[in-house]
């Protein structure tokens, strides 16, 4: 097969990439969330491929996806009843559970950390290829670290080579990165916000209203102030300081409005829907860094609900440009 190429995800296809993940390689898939680059999660030189090819420090842990709770049992020491609960709710689904790890998960998943990243996609053909593959798959974005979220096959072609197969799934459904928790003696505490929000995992279990040992940017991926970032300086309404000079900016609304002054400009959603204007935001900015256009000037969202992750995602996107070294 040629490196990096992009397949329809045919049952001889993911039997293929299954193949290739059991004998150490990376394969490249769809999940509702983001595409994913994955390896073996009990396979040490299979996942230091990811952090090479992504060029993703070492402190950054990977998150461990699974098709079956069985597989639980297999990379978690946890006997918390209330995984179970909150699984039944949303899994499969955009939510990721920090949890003790198991002695299977070598130290490099993790970062060296105690604990593990779990979750159960629910995209169908991450679901087919883990249960392939017969074993959990450790798999962060699949892009080079730091850029942009690839939410399509073309996205992940763009930014990486040397992967031995990507299949393609089509657009992601959700289009940000997984709700990530954790489970303190008291309750749930979000680390990284995503589809799944507070108010619906308070339906299940109750917020955390402990405060100590939450300033460790390493206990899970997508803590670091500076990521999701387009290749082109990106600047938010409201909260940073716009060049006078629009003419060659891409202007990034929340709903269609008619923006003069800009050479191109592109509208999150058409009706105020903040699931749709997540579903757009990475593949408008990818559209913007690929355009001649100097800068991207981007509007806020209402921060509810799963708009709380997309601003998370703006800002972060934007921060190396207003905070250079």
């Amino acid at each position: 097969m040629n490196k990096s190429s992009i397949f329809e995800p045919t049952a001889a296809h993911i039997s293929a990439a299954s193949t290739i993940l059991r004998n150490g390689g990376l394969v490249a898939f769809p999940t509702e969330t983001v595409y994913g680059l994955g390896a073996n999660a009990f396979d040490a030189n299979a996942v230091a491929k990811i952090f090479i090819t992504k060029e993703r420090p070492a402190f950054d842990p990977l998150i461990v996806h699974i098709a079956d709770l069985v597989d639980l049992e297999r990379i978690s020491s946890s006997s918390d009843t209330r995984v179970s609960e909150l699984a039944k709710v949303f899994w499969p689904g955009p939510l990721t559970i920090i949890l003790p790890k198991s002695k299977n998960i070598p130290d490099i998943v993790t970062s060296g950390l105690p604990d593990v990243a779990v979750r159960m996609p629910s995209h169908i053909v991450a679901l087919q290829l883990i249960k392939e593959t017969g074993f959990p798959i450790a798999a962060p974005s699949a892009n080079k670290f730091g850029k942009l979220s690839p939410t399509t096959a073309r996205h992940v072609m763009k930014q990486l080579s040397g992967v031995e197969m990507i299949l393609d799934g089509g657009a992601c459904k959700v289009g940000v990165e997984s709700t990530v928790i954790r489970l303190e003696t008291d309750g749930f505490r979000i680390l990284r916000h995503g589809a799944i929000t507070e108010k619906m995992l308070s339906t299940i279990v109750p917020k955390s209203q402990l405060t100590e040992g939450f300033d460790l940017p390493q206990a899970s991926p997508g803590l670091m102030k500076s990521h999701y970032s387009p290749d082109k300086q990106l600047y938010i309404v409201g909260e940073h300081a716009i060049p006078s000079d629009t003419s060659r900016a891409a202007y990034v609304s929340f709903m269609p409005i008619e923006k003069s002054g800009f050479k191109m400009t592109r509208s999150l959603t058409l009706n105020g829907e903040l699931q749709e204007a997540a579903v757009g935001l990475f593949r408008l900015l990818h559209e913007m860094e690929e355009a001649d256009v100097d800068f991207i000037v981007a509007e806020a969202v209402p921060e509810n609900g799963i708009g709380i992750a997309i601003m998370d995602r703006l800002r972060k996107a934007a921060w190396r440009f207003q905070n250079p070294v």
